[in-house]
């Protein structure tokens, strides 16, 4: 009997990270024997991102017309609704496919409350269907993290000056290493400032984070490099060998959580200001039970580094402690079920 076929939709909307939760989350079902089509509007981003493709997932070009046979399960990511004429071939078949939505991540309350809900859908080409919510997060009550099997062992066994050695790097005996990822607009002076106090190798990734840094003086102590494109297993050896990660977005914040590193979130920028409310749930969690005297540190990095309040990155939260506290939260996040085995758990029982 052939395994299920899995059909997640995708849109790129203005960067990286919706792509790369969906193909991280299309090749760890691949790899537990699941069939895989990964449908995206805009797929360059893999020519760097999985050079190497996977044997057991198949890209295909995001079109509105002439849509195949559904698969037993239907992923739309992020609320980025399928073709009008897929739809159509989902409510025509003799067997609806389990539909998903896969929705962003978040440590607000309403995550809870929300996971694993019904949407019947009332009109349109898919009237009749049912939709169902599937959202990740950092508890027991929600659909959990993307983390794939021996990720954490593979994180930890990373060899720093291997990995440099690679890369054409060499770090100096004194210097703490930190990696940069950030959205346009993010505040490098404050972080230019706060890494003074201590000689850095600032590594920057293409994009946003090497051209905050062009014809920029730094610091006396701290030089910088900027890195290549990576594929994802290097950039999350990356995080696993810096001392300190500064990332953005949801794919990279997740990555820096399990690397077990101290790091910064900066998140993506609502013109409500809906993501200061959405830092706060996640540092209620990230924070809970440790000492005060971190944790209000760790909160005015945090806020610093998202453009919240007049405060800068100077000083750093104490690197020692920080790291503890990393590691205490990895050890936290996994007592939980990863998301790809909670998600086929969830389509078996709807099956």
């Amino acid at each position: 009997m052939a395994a299920p076929l899995w059909d997640i939709f995708c849109r790129v909307i203005d960067n990286h990270g919706d792509l790369g939760v969906c193909w991280r989350l299309s090749v760890d079902l691949a790899q537990r024997g699941q069939r895989v089509r990964l449908w995206v509007d805009e797929a360059a981003a893999l020519a760097w991102m999985a050079p190497l493709g996977h044997a057991g997932v198949e890209v295909l070009h995001w079109r509105e017309d002439d849509p195949p046979a559904p698969g037993e399960v239907v992923i739309e990511a992020f609320g980025c609704n399928p073709p009008a004429a897929f739809v159509a071939t989902m409510a025509a078949a003799p067997r609806p496919s389990v539909w998903i939505n896969l929705e962003y991540l978040s440590a607000e309350p309403y995550v809870e409350r929300s996971h694993g809900l019904r949407s019947p859908v009332m009109s349109g080409p898919g009237a009749g269907l049912t939709k169902w919510f599937f959202y990740p997060g950092f508890t027991s009550a929600t659909g959990g993290l993307l983390r794939e099997p021996g990720r954490i062992e593979a994180l930890d066994a990373t060899a720093r000056a291997n990995w440099l050695a690679e890369q054409g790097l060499q770090v100096r005996p004194d210097e703490r290493l930190v990696s940069l990822f950030c959205y346009p607009g993010a505040p490098v002076d404050r972080l230019l400032a706060a890494l003074a106090d201590a000689p850095t190798l600032l590594l920057t990734t293409p994009g946003a984070a090497s051209a905050a840094l062009q014809g920029r003086a730094l610091p006396p102590g701290v030089r910088s490099a900027a890195l290549p494109w990576l594929p994802q297993p290097a950039y999350d050896q990356l995080l696993a060998v810096c001392d300190l990660n500064l990332v953005r977005g949801e794919d990279s914040a997740v990555r820096a959580q399990w690397a077990g590193r101290p790091f910064l979130w900066q998140l993506y920028v609502q013109d409500d200001g809906a993501h200061e409310t959405k830092l706060a749930a996640f540092l209620q969690h990230l924070l809970k039970d440790e000492p005060p005297t971190l944790a209000q540190a760790v909160t005015q990095a945090f806020r610093a580094w998202n453009g919240f309040g007049q405060d800068g990155l100077d000083p750093l939260p104490p690197l020692a402690d920080w790291q503890a506290l990393a590691r205490r939260w990895r050890a936290r996040l996994l007592t939980q079920v990863d998301l790809t085995t909670q998600l086929l758990a969830f389509v078996t029982e709807r099956r």
